[in-house]
């Protein structure tokens, strides 16, 4: 076994920061992720700058900042099977050094604004890919309760880095310009292959060309069929396996439990602009965009290192609730004050997700982890893009309060009809 954590899972206390921490390869991963996040953040702010910059098109530079995270789902959708037909440290390093690429020729300036939206389009398809490989080999770091707090951490990682990136790019901005911004993320993409090759052990691929021992390793399919579809296209091989995944009752309803009452927040979320506008007297959007993220943040900091491990999964359904519950209030348009303190309350009942990280990570096969974890992150970008949607389509004819509770509602139906599925077997 590699240098780990010892297994917590036998004893009802929650791990520590300084268990976490201890384990190399979890430092590795944490500040590479760290480092990667900030590289993304800037890059998408300073490409966002340069096509206004050479367009003048406001429609343009929205499309540049968004563009690496609409290609998410459709690499999700085609291309997930590599997480787990790949070593996952060679997944990490080739695609932070295909975004190195991607840079350095963005920063050159010979591209047009259209083919430079084009190839982060392109590169964008196997972000899916990394993130999920990412994801699968945080069991094999950690394990027991360590595995859940890790998560937690990588959870406030992205959202503290995406604010330091913000906070980052706009400093080079104004030092260096969009073009120095994104040679100076080339070097942050550098970095993190980097930190990834010298620090992360190398392991073989879940799934190889060849049988590697019996069915158990693979129990989605049939042992004999193993090299045949190991040899079959990584498209094929994604569609089948997702396919599978979903066909797998447990499975399915704790995708869907991950999928769903997080995601129909989002819509609220959506409205938020519109919400403080309506409110008027200089009333700002960010600052409930900001004390949602922070609630998040602190839910899952609290949630995953001060409560015990059974008793986490035992609030799983009632920490979900707590997502919609607040947002209900929104139908008497509270003041952004309230208004804000609402959004923190309910956006900290995303640390439900902590309650169901071990018993996916039971759920799902080994050798189809990667593309399991995968699909986690898909089916939830697709779900809050849906929300999102649905919930702005509602503002054209209802008051942004009235969207706001009505996604709250959802949410806790959601919830309410998942139940179920969101408490653990032994407090059923």
């Amino acid at each position: 076994m590699l240098a780990g954590v010892n297994d917590t899972s036998t004893v009802d206390r929650p791990a520590t920061f300084r268990d976490v921490f201890a384990v190399v390869e979890f430092r590795v991963l944490f500040a590479s992720f760290g480092i990667f996040m900030i590289g993304e953040t800037v890059k998408m702010l300073a490409l966002s700058v340069l096509v206004y910059e050479r367009t003048g098109s406001g429609l343009l530079a929205a499309l540049a900042y968004v563009t690496g995270f609409l290609p998410h789902a459709l690499g999700g959708m085609f291309l997930l099977a590599l997480a787990d037909r790949w070593p996952a440290r060679a997944l990490l390093i080739g695609y932070d050094l295909l975004r190195l690429v991607m840079v350095a020729v963005l920063a050159t300036g010979v591209l047009s604004p259209s083919a430079m939206l084009g190839l982060v389009a392109v590169v964008a398809l196997f972000g899916p890919v990394s993130s999920a490989a990412r994801t699968a080999l945080l069991p094999d770091v950690l394990h027991g309760d360590a595995y859940v707090l890790g998560r937690s951490l990588l959870s406030v990682a992205a959202g503290g880095t995406q604010v330091a990136g913000f906070a980052v790019g706009g400093l080079l901005l104004g030092l260096v310009g969009p073009y120095g911004a994104l040679w100076l993320t080339a070097l942050t993409c550098g970095l993190s292959a980097l930190l990834v090759r010298l620090g992360l052990a190398r392991r073989p691929a879940r799934v190889g060309p060849t049988p590697a021992g019996p069915m158990a390793a693979d129990p989605v399919g049939d042992g004999p069929k193993l090299a045949d579809r190991a040899r079959a296209g990584a498209v094929r091989e994604t569609l089948r396996v997702n396919r599978e995944l979903l066909a797998d009752r447990r499975i399915r309803g704790l995708l869907l439990a991950q999928w769903l009452p997080g995601s129909l927040l989002v819509g609220a979320e959506g409205v938020a602009v519109p919400y403080a506008a309506d409110l008027g007297l200089g009333a700002s959007a960010g600052v409930l965009l900001m004390a949602g993220a922070g609630g998040m943040l602190v839910g899952d900091l609290l949630v995953g290192r001060f409560v015990a491990p059974a008793r986490r999964e035992r609030w799983t359904p009632w920490l979900a609730l707590l997502l919609g519950v607040p947002m209900l209030v929104f139908l008497a348009r509270p003041a952004l004050v309230p208004a804000a303190a609402l959004f923190a309350v309910a956006t900290a009942g995303f640390a439900y997700q902590l309650g169901l990280a071990r018993r996916f990570l039971d759920a799902v096969p080994q050798a189809r982890r990667g593309q399991a974890f995968g699909l986690v992150t898909t089916g939830m970008m697709a779900a809050q893009g849906l929300a999102a949607a649905g919930a702005g389509a509602l503002s054209e004819v209802l008051a942004p309060g009235v969207v706001m509770a009505i996604a709250g509602a959802a949410s806790a139906v959601t919830t309410l009809v998942l139940w179920p599925v969101l408490t653990p077997a032994g407090a059923r």
